[in-house]
């Protein structure tokens, strides 16, 4: 992948400032032509540089305002099909791999107290889940951010 340079960083950034910005506005904005901006666009969608649409959707707007991390401890070699039962429980709409003491976390939605005990039931109704850990969030004291990593003007080093 090949490192982003200053035009794709100012790019990033005025996206992050107004995400329903037009190619023609933003090629106004930064002093670049139409087709530039667009191209940068293409290339930058192609590299993966965009998350889905969805993770901007509020849970609480579809009445889910209760917020929990899961740390999940499974038997390791029934993984695959641990993540497969996670992914068909909508409640279930982030998780992770992780290393230490659990073995997955997930962010898990809830309409509610009784809500998410019945999740947390179904989680931990799936075959190899040993034990789950839930922690409700009292708020959300920094939101999901990247401009403070397009402020630096670089991009991490590559590793090989």
């Amino acid at each position: 992948m090949h490192p982003m340079d200053d035009i794709d960083l100012r790019l990033l950034d005025a996206l992050s400032q107004d995400p329903k910005a037009t190619v023609v506005g933003l090629s106004q904005r930064l002093a670049l032509s139409r087709n530039t901006v667009q191209a940068r666009l293409t290339r930058l969608e192609n590299r993966g540089a965009f998350l889905p649409f969805e993770r901007r959707v509020n849970p609480a707007a579809l009445g889910y305002p209760l917020t929990s991390f899961v740390h999940i401890h499974v038997q390791q070699r029934l993984l695959g099909p641990i993540v497969e039962a996670l992914a068909a429980i909508p409640e279930v709409v982030e998780a992770h791999g992780l290393t230490g003491s659990a073995d997955i976390l997930a962010r898990v939605v809830a309409s509610g107290a009784e809500d998410l005990f019945r999740v947390n039931g179904t989680i931990l109704g799936i075959d190899g889940v040993e034990r789950a850990d839930t922690s409700l969030a009292m708020a959300e004291l920094i939101p999901h951010r990247m401009r403070p990593l397009l402020a630096t003007g670089e991009t991490a080093p590559a590793t090989g």
